[in-house]
């Protein structure tokens, strides 16, 4: 009875992480394969690959923050963003994430939300909407937020302009 109460226990307190996970997942798997989206996706195993090639010594942060990377997924239209923006503000549970800043500018919503504790958190959500486009930018693994800037820009990935307004207001 005792190892049926403790497996119980686990799994209401796994639930909740694996619930947000899904809702993001979910809300990827909907727009995929429309064409009116970029879609991106990076895996581990490609993290893993920048980590080994990056050897010079002015690239070290870069090769110590993605070696602990789980993955990056990037949804983005420029097609109704703020339909898009809405819909996803309702159906990620946004509450399970803590606010790190919010920005509204120029027509722009930017929410900048984690989970974990301190500067190095387990997933770095931006959710940008505003007229002119919508992303949803979702970075999973031991981040440092200090240095997720600087990686995003260096790789040049779409809505990482977003990202430095994250270590301006630092």
């Amino acid at each position: 009875m005792r190892s049926i109460t403790t497996v119980f226990a686990l799994l209401i307190a796994i639930l909740p992480c694996s619930a947000q996970t899904n809702a993001i997942d979910r809300f990827f798997s909907a727009y995929e394969n429309n064409e009116n989206f970029t879609v991106v996706y990076v895996s581990p195993k490609m993290f893993e690959m920048v980590a080994k090639v990056t050897n010079d010594s002015k690239n070290s942060d870069i090769k110590e923050l993605v070696k602990d990377i789980k993955g990056l997924k990037i949804l983005s239209t420029n097609k109704d963003p703020l339909k898009y923006y809405a819909e996803a503000s309702k159906k990620i549970p946004l509450g399970e994430y803590e606010v790190l800043m919010t920005v509204k500018d120029k027509g722009d919503n930017v929410k900048f939300l984690t989970k974990g504790n301190g500067d190095v958190v387990d997933e770095l959500l931006l959710l940008v909407g505003g007229a002119d486009d919508f992303v949803l930018m979702s970075f999973v693994g031991k981040l440092d937020l200090n240095k997720i800037s600087k990686l995003a820009n260096k790789l040049d990935i779409q809505g990482s302009e977003h990202l430095d307004k994250l270590k301006d207001k630092k």
